[in-house]
């Protein structure tokens, strides 16, 4: 697994968009936001052409446009990292045009996106053998004052932390629309579920957003099976999350996913908030869609951890050895850079 080098004084950062461009509101405003963060820090700024755009469908732009502007960005030294400017619903049209082996050939560059962007930071680990960070897009870096899983997620570019742990509370009703740049609205209490009273399991990391990884499932950029056979000796930890998926899509989806064979090797999931949290179907909840689905493998599932589209998020390095922690209701993740 090929690690990039990490964020230095006065650096430069790249942004792109190979999902939606920072448009309208909320969006252009957290974005510009950031963007005079960053440089107050002392970094330097590098737009990629579709960052303010919206002329694509579901994307920024032509996935050819957004193919071509991450393959320059991720290719080129004109920056130290890559920050996307969103998720969106159509980067999975951008794949075809992303140059994999030109990226696996390139010196590593941290990108960092969630999301649509499973799209990118799931194939540069199993495709390019190359780590990427599952975690918050550029508009949540504007927030007014940064919410403790910012401050992670940047110390994590910069090198400065590879353990993070559970947050105190999470939002499920965000104020940015009536406010850009409001921190998170955090009102609810931290209530991880697990049928665990503690757990503790080492692995390599891997996973995303189930929305993106059910339609990579089976298509030619599917190589999760190379990936899983290549580090069949360390394990796996799956971390997944959902978007716009219910309790039985994700049901159906984590289905898919076990009879094609990607949980081999498997040695505990981590399982974010679903953006639909509390809505059970037919008797089914979030907790039972995935319990039961899962259970065969007899390792721990955490669920409802700090993940995915209900913020805070821990970030995620998807590629990297891992080790987890679970008691009294905190999870800690460690990383391992090999």
């Amino acid at each position: 697994m090929r690690y990039p080098e990490f964020l230095k004084d006065n650096g430069t950062i790249g942004f792109v968009a190979p999902s939606f461009g920072c448009v309208g509101e909320p969006y252009e405003s957290a974005f510009n936001s950031a963007l005079k963060k960053f440089n107050e820090m002392g970094y330097k700024t590098v737009l990629g052409p579709n960052c303010r755009l919206a002329e694509g469908i579901g994307i920024s732009n032509t996935p050819e446009k957004c193919g071509k502007e991450l393959n320059e960005a991720y290719t080129s030294g004109e920056s130290d990292i890559l920050i996307s400017c969103g998720g969106g619903e159509l980067m999975c049209e951008d794949i075809p045009y992303f140059d994999f082996e030109a990226i696996k050939n390139a010196i590593p560059k941290w990108y960092i996106g969630y999301s649509d962007n499973t799209n990118f930071t799931f194939l540069s680990a199993t495709i390019a053998d190359t780590a990427a960070i599952y975690g918050p897009c550029a508009g949540a870096f504007g927030m007014r004052k940064w919410h403790p899983s910012i401050e992670d997620s940047f110390s994590l570019l910069r090198g400065e932390k590879l353990k993070f742990s559970t947050y105190d509370g999470w939002e499920m009703t965000s104020l940015k629309d009536e406010d850009p740049l409001a921190p998170y609205n955090i009102t609810e209490k931290e209530a991880l579920y697990c049928e665990l009273s503690e757990a503790a399991f080492k692995g390599r990391l891997i996973g995303g957003c189930m929305d993106c990884l059910g339609v990579l499932l089976g298509t030619r950029f599917d190589k999760v099976k190379d990936f899983t056979q290549k580090y069949a000796d360390d394990g796996f930890i799956w971390f997944l999350e959902a978007c716009d998926l219910n309790v039985l899509s994700i049901r159906r989806q984590l289905w898919q996913m076990r009879e094609a064979g990607w949980f081999e090797n498997v040695k505990g999931f981590l399982i974010g908030r679903p953006l639909h949290y509390d809505e059970p179907i037919m008797g089914l909840d979030r907790h039972e869609a995935v319990a039961s689905m899962l259970k065969e493998f007899n390792v721990p599932i955490i669920m409802d951890i700090d993940l995915g589209h209900l913020p805070p998020m821990m970030p995620m390095i998807t590629g990297a050895l891992a080790e987890v922690n679970y008691k009294n209701n905190n999870l800690s993740i460690s990383y391992t850079l090999q």
